[in-house]
């Protein structure tokens, strides 16, 4: 659709020239889609990278997207930010090919399969955060990624940290910034060039992996793949392997390390709910989670939901029209790239108290502010494309958190705010310094 076609129906505006909007939403993406909708509303259009997009922002937009009634989306316009370094990952698949190959998924994420994978990652996480040193300046960010990278590494590939599990971490890291790059052609030196290399490296590795993998029958993820199969008999080929492998590594390992960043800096700022989740965790009288423990810790459960509320992982989901809809009055064509922002959905005043404000009794039961809306709070997207490792994820942020509680006390100084880079996923501009000691 042209800009002036757009401009028509649905009101909005290029931004700069040639980049649009993506160096706006790279610096400051809340306050650019917060003035978007004082502006325009919940319909409107802008340019980024490259392409022009129909915003929905709310709760009713997130219903209509993710619960795609009549196929009206594809899951394909993802394509268009990480298309060339995580093809045909399950993010990126749609419709009846999506759904084959979930209910081949599926079978890696069953309850044994997290009671198995979480106790490898207990020993993981004991020995990362037994080697962190007291510091009025320890940055938590760079040991998140570390450490998530290194339960990745046992748990998904069932390889032990090492030079080539260090090897292997990098290609990850390349791959992942690659896809927010401005330069989108493999010049020399370049994002986007790393990228490209990073993902022949990874592709290279797991082939000479697979053979191994399928005769083993060990419990990593990707043993577990290899074999995974349904009653029908459906099953991944190696190159599905490959390509499902790639991507939940980079899904996995970002979303915990911006949880658990956050989570970190909302209990520096708030030591009350430090002190009450370290209590809950000393209740329990051990150091390492079971699977059976999740469920008693519900204060560590309210933390969670809040800091995913104020710091979605993924800020904003597009999509593709594969024909034309209507949303609100607004016809949109098909063939058109549309975004939503779980991000300013959970930052409305219209449906949260306080938005700005961490308060995890919101979720407390009686309260509940976020059951106003079936698709108001969506960390973890919605419909047929819900992240499928949403249970490992939670698992291993709290596997971590409780250990951390045990063995650390943190603050930050009460003017400190954190700042977002948004290049990527939402991470802290400064890595989060904290004022780290250890529990005597």
């Amino acid at each position: 659709m042209t800009t002036a076609t757009m401009s028509k129906s649905i009101p909005g505006d290029a931004g700069w020239p040639l980049v649009g909007y993506s160096l706006d939403l790279f610096r400051n993406m809340d306050h650019v889609v917060k003035e978007r909708y004082e502006r325009y509303g919940e319909v409107s259009w802008m340019r980024m990278f490259g392409n022009n997009f129909v915003v929905l922002l709310g709760p009713d937009a997130n219903q209509f997207v993710y619960q795609n009634r009549g196929d009206l989306f594809e899951n394909a316009a993802w394509n268009v930010l990480i298309g060339p370094f995580f093809p045909r990952g399950l993010m990126l698949l749609d419709f009846d090919e999506h759904r084959m190959h979930r209910r081949i998924m599926q079978q890696a994420f069953q309850k044994q399969a997290l009671e198995g994978y979480l106790d490898i990652m207990n020993p993981r996480i004991a020995h990362d955060i037994g080697s962190w040193r007291e510091s009025a300046h320890f940055e938590v960010l760079p040991a998140m990624k570390d450490m998530t990278l290194n339960v990745a590494s046992e748990v998904f590939l069932g390889h032990p940290p090492g030079a080539e599990a260090e090897r292997l971490k990098t290609a990850f890291v390349y791959l992942v910034r690659a896809g927010a790059s401005v330069i989108r052609y493999p010049l020399p030196f370049t994002r986007w060039r790393q990228g490209i290399t990073s993902r022949r490296l990874l592709e290279d590795w797991f082939r000479r992996e697979l053979p191994e993998k399928r005769r083993s029958s060990q419990d990593d993820l990707f043993s577990r793949l290899c074999h995974a199969e349904t009653d029908q008999g459906e099953l991944f080929d190696d190159e599905d392997v490959i390509n499902h492998m790639i991507f939940l590594l980079m899904a996995a390992h970002d979303t915990s390390t911006i949880t658990l960043t956050n989570m970190l800096y909302q209990l520096a700022r708030h030591p009350d709910w430090q002190t009450r989740l370290r209590e809950e965790s000393r209740a329990l009288g051990k150091q390492q989670l079971s699977y059976e423990d999740l469920a008693s810790l519900q204060n560590m459960k309210r933390v969670m939901k809040e800091t995913l509320r104020l710091c979605a992982p993924v800020p904003s989901m597009p999509r593709r029209t594969t024909r034309d809809c209507e949303f609100k009055g607004f016809e949109i064509p098909a063939n058109q790239l549309v975004t939503i922002s779980p991000w300013f959905a959970h930052k409305m005043p219209e449906y949260w108290q306080e938005p700005e404000y961490f308060d995890p009794e919101r979720f407390a039961p009686g309260r509940e502010e976020d059951k106003q809306h079936p698709f108001q709070w969506v960390p973890f997207g919605g419909g047929a494309h819900k992240c499928i490792g949403l249970h490992f994820g939670e698992m291993e942020v709290m596997a971590a958190l409780h250990q951390i509680l045990l063995n650390y006390e943190w603050s930050v100084p009460a003017d400190y705010r954190v700042r977002y880079d948004f290049r990527t996923l939402p991470i802290p501009r400064d890595k989060l310094p904290i004022n780290l000691r250890r529990i005597v």
